[in-house]
């Protein structure tokens, strides 16, 4: 069973230390439910990870750890084979060693264009809801954050996580670190200078109660990053999927972005700014060698790319910055 006491030590006596209050019991209930699929033996594959000291870090500019040089060619064909048994990866990419783990989303291109309009890291302690595997939780620890904290209950991405964390310095991974959670598990802590909820909010059965949690992890002042999918219209603008959007079932609530940032001042925030709008590409979201089932690609019109394979506009997304009152 994973082990997360280094880190409620390492939050002890840090501002993050009320949250010891529920933490630890909120997490060993996610623990006791992991009896089932295939938590077991992922837990049996992450032990069998070769054993390696990286010589080289990058989180500023990447997500890379170690040189080729560092493992045995046993050791990296190792690496491979049991990286491979945490299929499908969708957030990355990875470098480990030499070994190239090129994600389904190119997630170093979303951090691009975020990082531009986000408040600087340098000793913030930072949340990230619905962090996926933690690609961005290095990013931001390489921008600077104190502590870069992810929050995400999918068994697979805490495995990956830790297939990561394992190989990061430890001066550095100490302050990394994915919870088991769901945003449903949070107290209200208002304790973080920045939250960042990234490809989130749209999977919510109720936008306006995911974005008053967020709120409600921010001290007075912070900031909130918001990424999500949007549509095109006014202030009332929202579409709500009938079945399925881009094949995905759990689509609730596409809003324009006049919509969400009312949404936004109705939940306490102010200073509200739309900082980038992107078409989502075949090239940013396409499957690869570490993530073999369909993707966007499959989930377009394959007469009008403008549109999804149901008929609804293709995948729009925007970056919203906001702070708290």
């Amino acid at each position: 069973m994973i082990d997360y006491a280094p880190f409620y030590a390492r939050i002890a006596n840090s501002p993050l230390k009320e949250w010891l209050q529920t933490l630890p019991a909120d997490v060993a209930r996610w623990q006791a439910d992991q009896l089932h699929g295939d938590f077991r033996s992922w837990e049996k594959v992450l032990g069998l990870l070769p054993e390696a000291t990286a010589s080289t870090v990058d989180f500023k500019n990447q997500v890379k750890i170690g040189a080729s040089e560092d493992l045995s060619a046993g050791d990296h064909a190792k690496l491979a084979g049991l990286l491979k048994q945490f299929m499908p990866w969708r957030k990355g990419p990875f470098d480990l060693f030499g070994l190239k783990i090129d994600t389904e989303w190119r997630s170093d291109w979303k951090w691009d264009r975020v990082l531009p309009h986000i408040d600087n890291l340098a000793n913030r302690h930072v949340l990230d809801i619905g962090c996926g595997s933690g690609y961005h939780l290095w990013r931001m620890k390489g921008a600077g954050a104190a502590m870069a904290v992810g929050i995400d209950p999918s068994q697979l991405f805490v495995m990956q996580f830790k297939a990561i964390q394992k190989y990061a310095p430890s001066a550095l991974a100490q302050d990394v670190e994915l919870l088991p959670l769901g945003v449903d598990d949070l107290p209200k802590l208002e304790i973080f200078d920045t939250v960042f909820s990234m490809g989130v909010l749209y999977h919510r059965r109720s936008p306006i109660d995911f974005l008053t949690s967020c709120r409600d992890q921010l001290r007075r002042g912070g900031q909130l990053v918001l990424e999500t999918l949007v549509v095109e219209g006014d202030e009332h603008q929202v579409l709500v999927p009938e079945d399925r959007y881009a094949q995905m079932r759990n689509v609730w609530f596409l809003p324009s972005t006049q919509a969400l940032c009312l949404w936004l001042r109705r939940t306490g925030f102010k200073d509200i700014e739309v900082v980038d709008i992107n078409r989502t590409s075949v090239e940013e979201q396409r499957a690869t060698e570490w993530m073999e089932n369909k993707s966007l690609n499959d989930f377009l019109d394959p007469n009008d790319a403008t549109k999804t394979i149901e008929g609804y506009p293709a995948p729009l997304r925007a970056v919203i910055t906001a702070r708290k009152i």
